[in-house]
């Protein structure tokens, strides 16, 4: 069930703690319910003010920031409960944890945080197996249907020093991802920005643009088959569906992909007892500030994708 709640005008003061996010990321924690589209859409016309000032969404929150936001209806939904069934299978896909972070197992097919009809995601599920812990965030993003490993910082300072690593390029993460037809040896790397588009139908597409982002990926053949090729991709940047598009873009489309990949080649390999986005997240690694550690976490492929490549061999 839903409620809506009419907010007042708020003047809010930034704590050190809360200092260095992004405000479209500070809005989303703070007024759940609210759509992103309405978050970005009260940025751009100015009714959120950071000490009085128009800011982009981009602009990251300093100690003592004075944000303006103003009244606005939100949608408060009832708090859905995971199951026993997710708790478990969560608890148990824990690859590595300390006192200032997790790394997780996401298995395919769960959202990394709630949303556009999603009311529960990986977040939400960890955020209430932990209730103690009050500063549980995402430090970055998988997509739904990709498996692997995913990093949650477990304090505000561990989120900005791994969020800081991620701009600065520092935080290794490496996939595996089967793609179509036999990937050229030569082809080591593909270098194009990409741009976020919005289709009439509100569906989000990523394509190669020159006014888009810088974007890098590298890869490497693990296995040859016969209509297909086990790669290998490391992110040099991390955009959204950075790896789909660039192996688009290669002529080479990610097996199980409905938006960028190829009808045809999905359906034969369906029938081979593929159900999603053949894209697993199997490596990360980082810095722990703490204790000027690197870890290096690792995900095995999951049964599923390992039974595909069973039937290709």
């Amino acid at each position: 069930m839903r409620s809506e709640v009419m907010q007042q005008v708020r003047q809010l003061t930034i704590n050190a703690d809360q200092a260095g996010q992004r405000i479209d990321n500070y809005l989303l924690a703070l007024l759940k319910g609210v759509p992103r589209s309405r978050i970005y859409r009260l940025l751009r016309k100015g009714e959120v003010r950071v000490n009085k000032g128009r800011i982009r969404p981009e602009y990251r929150l300093l100690e003592d920031d004075v944000v303006r936001v103003p009244p606005i209806r939100v949608a408060e939904r009832e708090a859905v409960a995971p199951g026993r069934s997710l708790r478990k299978m969560l608890a148990n896909n824990i690859l590595f944890e300390d006192k200032t972070c997790l790394v997780l197992n996401k298995p395919a097919g769960i959202a990394v945080h709630g949303g556009s009809g999603i009311n529960l995601g990986v977040i939400e599920a960890l955020r209430a197996m932990r209730p103690e812990e009050l500063r549980l965030e995402l430090v970055h993003r998988l997509d739904r249907d990709t498996s692997g490993c995913l990093l949650v910082a477990r304090n505000r300072a561990s989120l900005r020093d791994l969020q800081a690593q991620m701009r600065e390029r520092t935080i290794g993460k490496r996939y595996l991802a089967l793609v179509k037809g036999q990937w050229p040896k030569d082809l080591r790397e593909v270098n194009a920005p990409l741009r976020k588009h919005t289709l009439q139908s509100g569906e989000r597409m990523v394509r190669a643009d020159k006014a888009g982002k810088r974007a890098l990926t590298r890869f490497k053949i693990v296995e040859y088959f016969d209509n297909a090729t086990l790669i290998e991709a490391t992110l040099d940047t991390g955009r959204t569906h950075q790896i789909r598009v660039h192996c688009q873009l290669a002529g080479h489309p990610l097996a199980g992909d409905p938006k960028y990949g190829d009808d045809v080649f999905n359906q034969i390999l369906k029938t081979q007892g593929l159900k999603r986005l053949f894209l697993h997240a199997c490596e990360l690694e980082f810095r722990l500030a703490a204790r000027e550690e690197i870890v290096k976490a690792q995900a095995p492929l999951p049964d599923d994708l390992q039974y595909l490549l069973s039937q290709l061999t």
